[in-house]
């Protein structure tokens, strides 16, 4: 049993109110033990594939072949797809994301934020399969028209990281619109005092003390990037592929996973055990940049506190 909080004002907490913070602590230590449990698999059954002779830590880490079948398991490949398709997304999410935020911040009125809020909502809502299919039968054509057929593969990262940017877009437009929103209004008011017009108040005042937001929204995004599955799946590729032109097929981590996942792999063998010490890759580079994310907040914080 918890020791319930005291009051504020020193008097004895309700009865009812103390069985809701035992609700709430209990809802707290569950997800925190989910997550433990989850890290927990992850490590148990990597340690698994790192221990079979097939796999060395370091052509892990540095080979340029992911060939399970033969014994070659450098993970490279993956994760250059991965973080091909992210930088796509992040190239099309951030600037259009943020040009929304500040629009609706700024600029709409009231009537035109109530009409454009809810479909960035919609957009949220749509099945990741639904963009999946949507980057294979519209944004690849498209790619293809543009640059030719024979420059841009059927499958390739460029359409599937487009896509995803699409994906992110309204996680990024609605978290950087509560960012620039809780900025104080005394700092546009003084900058509109010396001077300065809407534009070079937005841009050179108000997106500047709402960088610890900014950041954070844009890291969080690219965790949402780096973690998609069924865009890349249908979209990217099913080869590991190491090559830095977007035009041409490449399969990520999440991609990989999915195939793996759906085949007849046997319990408890090499490819099997593979899946987890990508997911715990996965995990470490998630948890590394929410990491960078909060150090990045705090800074900015402190400055525009």
């Amino acid at each position: 049993m918890i020791k319930p909080s005291k009051h504020p004002f020193g008097r004895k907490t309700p009865m009812n109110e103390r069985i809701i913070e035992t609700l709430l602590f209990s809802a707290a230590a569950l997800s925190v033990a989910v997550t433990v449990g989850i890290v927990i698999v992850l490590v148990k059954e990597s340690f698994l594939f790192f221990k079979s002779p097939e796999v060395d830590l370091w052509g892990f880490l540095s080979g340029r072949k992911w060939q399970p079948m033969v014994g070659r398991f450098g993970i490279l490949p993956l994760v250059n797809a991965t973080l091909t398709t992210s930088v796509i997304a992040m190239s099309l999410g951030i600037p259009v994301g943020l040009c929304v935020a500040v629009y609706l911040s700024e600029y709409a009125s009231d009537k035109t934020r109530g009409l454009l809020k809810p479909i960035l909502e919609i957009l949220a809502g749509v099945p990741t399969i639904v963009y999946g299919y949507f980057a294979l039968t519209f944004m690849t054509p498209l790619l293809r028209g543009i640059f030719g057929e024979n420059t841009v593969e059927i499958y390739n990262t460029a359409s599937a990281g487009l896509v995803i940017g699409i994906l992110v877009l309204p996680m990024i437009a609605t978290l950087a619109e509560d960012a620039i929103g809780a900025v104080p209004k005394e700092l546009r008011l003084a900058a509109y005092a010396l001077g300065g017009t809407k534009l070079e108040t937005v841009f050179k005042v108000v997106i500047p003390a709402a960088l610890s937001g900014l950041s954070a929204t844009f890291l969080l995004a690219l965790s949402r990037a780096i973690g998609e599955t069924m865009i890349v799946a249908l979209a990217a590729g099913a080869g590991p592929n190491l090559t830095f032109n977007p035009f041409k097929a490449a399969e990520t981590i999440t991609g990989y996973i999915v195939r793996i996942s759906g085949g007849d792999v046997s319990y408890n063998s090499v490819d099997y055990n593979s899946i987890f010490a990508l997911g715990l890759v996965l995990f470490l580079i998630t948890f590394t940049l929410n990491l960078i994310s909060r150090k990045i907040s705090e800074k900015f914080h402190q400055e525009y506190e």
